[in-house]
């Protein structure tokens, strides 16, 4: 008799916390949960930067940080949803901590006046970082979380993307 793995059980492309850790750009078969996924018309209600923190982890393509000043140099532009906040590499399975630390500063700092701001994590479609990401945020305890699957390419359907400056994560 052949089994079959269950989805929760760690394979070669999750880690064994169940993030996924390898082959990021494939389709996304499952909810980040504990966060939920949010759909692109609900999505589209909300004003990025107004209504809900928009979140974008997209990796700096080609780009790295300077350790020393937390600045990026990128390899190439990167387009996002109006009024997002790019945190490039904090959508990884093993996302650097300073990286997500600063992703999750952001998020609380947000809320400081307003704590029940929606946040919504994305990056491209058929993409697994926004999706780690989201699930990662909820799973430390912050409620309100979505995962915006359609990611940029859905977006920029009916919204033109804007170019994206990294969010600069100084070092300790």
């Amino acid at each position: 008799m052949l089994a079959v793995p269950s989805l929760a059980e760690p394979s070669d492309s999750f880690d064994a916390d169940g993030y996924r850790s390898a082959r990021y750009r494939a389709p996304v078969d499952r909810d980040p949960r504990p966060a939920a996924r949010l759909a692109l018309p609900a999505a589209r209600l909300l004003t990025p930067g107004k209504d809900a923190l928009f979140i974008d982890v997209l990796p700096a393509m080609g780009g790295v940080r300077d350790a020393a000043t937390g600045k990026w140099r990128l390899g190439e532009e990167h387009l996002t949803i109006p009024g997002a906040i790019w945190h490039p590499e904090a959508g990884r399975s093993d996302a650097d901590p300073l990286l997500w630390r600063a992703l999750a500063d952001t998020v609380a700092e947000a809320r400081r006046k307003r704590p029940h701001l929606p946040v919504i994590l994305f990056c491209r479609t058929d993409c697994w970082m926004g999706w780690n990401a989201a699930r990662r945020l909820a799973s430390e305890g912050y409620g309100n979380v979505w995962w915006l699957a359609e990611g940029i390419e859905g977006w920029r359907q009916e919204t033109p993307l804007v170019p994206a400056e990294p969010v600069v994560v100084r070092p300790e």
